[in-house]
């Protein structure tokens, strides 16, 4: 485990010579280099509008997972793999919160929430192997088995490398399939499972099945279920555009984030700034966990694998959270709720769509206050649903 001090790459004179002749180029015509030590700094960048005191580290998860022949990156390297780790500030004896993100995401994007959080938490937020400021190893699973794989096994590595044996774990969309995989595997760790709009529960009675099959027979649709299926990326589309790639990045922050149910701004001038230099700098380093895409979700993004069919073998108490506009479905997580033997709730958030936790983070709040309650106020037999919120 080593903790990793956030310094500026390096800069020979002649490149810096180079990067002075070229600054006088048209700043649409420059290109915008990245890196790990770039997401890094871009990371510190966004998480100062954070109060409350952080860690910074990367926890070492070895070569790949023990009795696998399949190295994280199917090479015969012992190159160490890294998990980058934010560990904040709690209270003394306050539950562990594992927080993962979702696809074409990172863990800065729950900025907005760390700081109430940690009131309540021990809050450690991580980047997936292959995403943020974690290792980016070589993508080469060759199946939606060795992908799971590849996300669950490196987690596991991780929670051993940081000597954690109980915690609640949150994922968020993609962040909460592969945690709903994590505690099937690894039931005896996780105290809690909470899961914020996560992919795996539509049904293939969705509208979104009839529909993308039917597009797909459309030229158009044959065009994109091909990029699909050669997995083509957004990232892919970032990375193509170079210099004009931070200004689709801040045109997708800006049109995603803007308000649409009141006045009230979701990002501030500064916030929406921050964010998408840090999202910019996620999204155009090296190819890695991103390459997930067509294992993890068939054309259309739907899973391949449906979680709605595991829910039988559900054994950690499970609360899912919606934001009422989100465009995964709840009603796939009230047919799972149906065939788990175990305690399970869904709580709908409103004002907020997929990104729930940004779009009304008070709603969050209050949703992830219910969805713990048993740990944060024990002896309190019940605890009233708090207003606003909605039990589906």
């Amino acid at each position: 485990m080593a903790q990793e001090v956030n310094k500026p790459a390096f800069q020979s004179s002649a490149a810096t010579t180079v990067a002075k002749r070229k600054s006088s180029w048209p700043s649409v015509l420059r290109w915008i280099p990245t890196s790990t030590d770039h997401i890094i700094v871009a990371e510190k960048r966004l998480l100062s509008l954070v109060k409350t005191p952080y860690v910074q580290e990367k926890v070492n998860i070895g070569s790949g997972s023990p009795g696998s022949k399949v190295r994280w990156f199917r090479s015969s390297s012992n190159e160490p793999r890294f998990i980058n780790t934010v560990t904040f500030d709690s209270k003394e004896g306050s539950p562990t919160l594992v927080m993962i993100h979702g696809y074409a995401a990172s863990q800065g994007f729950f900025f907005k929430n760390f700081d109430y959080l940690a009131n309540h938490f021990q809050v450690i937020a991580i980047d997936m192997l292959g995403w943020g400021g974690s290792s980016r190893p070589d993508f080469k699973c060759k199946s939606t088995e060795e992908t799971e794989a590849w996300f669950v096994d490196s987690l596991e590595e991780w929670r051993k490398a940081k000597n954690i044996s109980n915690f609640i774990l949150l994922g968020h969309s993609l962040g909460g399939y592969i945690a709903s995989k994590y505690a099937l595997k690894h039931p005896e760790h996780v105290q809690h499972l909470i899961l914020v709009g996560p992919a795996g529960f539509s049904s293939e009675s969705d509208n979104r099945f009839k529909w993308f099959a039917r597009f797909r027979e459309t030229w158009k649709g044959s065009i994109m279920y091909h990029l699909w299926e050669s997995n083509f990326t957004p990232q892919k589309l970032v990375r193509g555009l170079g210099p004009w790639g931070p200004n689709l990045v801040r045109k997708y922050t800006t049109g995603r984030f803007k308000p649409r149910y009141s006045a009230e701004i979701v990002l501030t001038e500064e916030q929406n700034r921050l964010l998408t230099d840090y999202a910019y700098h996620t999204t155009a380093a090296k190819a890695s966990g991103e390459l997930c895409l067509k294992y993890i979700f068939s054309f259309g993004a739907m899973t391949r694998e449906l979680l709605l069919n595991s829910a039988s073998e559900w054994k950690v108490p499970t609360t899912f959270i919606y934001g009422t506009d989100d465009w995964m479905n709840y009603e796939g997580a009230q047919e799972a709720q149906k065939r788990m033997v175990i305690p399970c709730e869904i709580i709908r958030v409103p004002k907020a769509g997929h990104f729930v936790f940004l779009e009304n983070p008070d709603g969050f709040h209050s949703a992830m206050w219910y969805a713990c309650r048993r740990f944060l106020s024990p002896h309190i037999d019940s605890q009233p649903l708090p207003e606003g919120l909605e039990l589906a």
